[in-house]
């Protein structure tokens, strides 16, 4: 059953799940999620930074297919740029910026154990190539943004400046922080995002709840070691936090 664009539904919002297989799985046992009733919506960022990168990406491919809606992260896209091109600004970003772990997820790390240089980044990234090029395609076709009736869904924000923010280009997209956040959207739209952790912004793990009331922000940081979020919106548009805690593990 495909629930894509049907309002009066449950919907619940995850963002920025970094490789954290475990704890995504152990979040969706605990928000009873039932793909056939409920409208699962994921803001982005399945890699880097934690251990299980590949395996999230392959069962977001499975969600996506059972009719969860599916957004691109700047992680993500930094992953596709790096495997897609030859280019050491995009290899150089993307390892910076958490890839190694990612790079283990679909390797092992035995593959590591005598050191990592060039050489071996390079066979990674053609054996990723060669064996999950689809992983690269579906990732890189991923949209950027979502909207319902009450809420748009992004990963990073909108461009609060413009008169439509359908026209924020896609860097703000899956990049924009402070311009966004700090700022009124002038929308009669709630806005939900990740990307910028809420501790960055309420000192506080929690999904952070703009006291404007036009966004709600709620990367809980997991793969920091804090905790992965998700937001509940109940079908009368109240909204329910469940929340795990980095390390709580799934179990069958």
């Amino acid at each position: 059953m495909n629930l894509k664009g049907v309002d009066n539904i449950r919907k619940l919002a995850v963002s920025d799940i970094h490789g954290c297989h475990d704890e995504f799985n152990m979040i969706l046992k605990k928000a009873n999620y039932d793909s056939s009733t409920d409208q699962l919506i994921l803001l982005g960022d399945y890699v880097d930074r934690g251990l299980k990168g590949k395996q999230v990406v392959e069962q977001v491919i499975s969600l996506k297919d059972k009719g969860a809606i599916v957004l691109k992260g700047n992680h993500d896209d930094m992953m596709v740029s790096a495997l897609t091109h030859d280019k050491e600004e995009y290899d150089a970003q993307w390892l910076n910026n958490g890839g190694f772990t990612t790079l283990i997820s679909y390797i092992g790390g035995d593959y590591f154990e005598e050191g990592f240089d060039w050489d071996k980044y390079i066979e990674v990234k053609e054996y990723i190539r060669k064996h999950y090029q689809h992983h690269i395609d579906f990732l890189d076709s991923l949209p950027l943004y979502y909207e319902d009736d009450h809420h748009i869904y992004v990963h990073a924000g909108i461009n609060p400046m413009l008169s439509n923010w359908k026209n924020t280009t896609e860097d703000d997209f899956i990049w924009i922080r402070e311009p966004f956040f700090r700022n009124l959207t002038g929308l009669d739209m709630k806005v939900i995002f990740g990307h910028t952790p809420a501790a960055h912004i309420h000192d506080s793990s929690d999904i952070w709840f703009d006291p404007k009331g036009d966004k709600i922000g709620i990367d809980g940081a997991c793969a920091y070691g804090r905790q992965l979020n998700l937001l509940e919106i109940t079908e009368e548009n109240q909204y329910i936090q469940h929340s795990v805690q980095k390390g709580e593990k799934y179990e069958d």
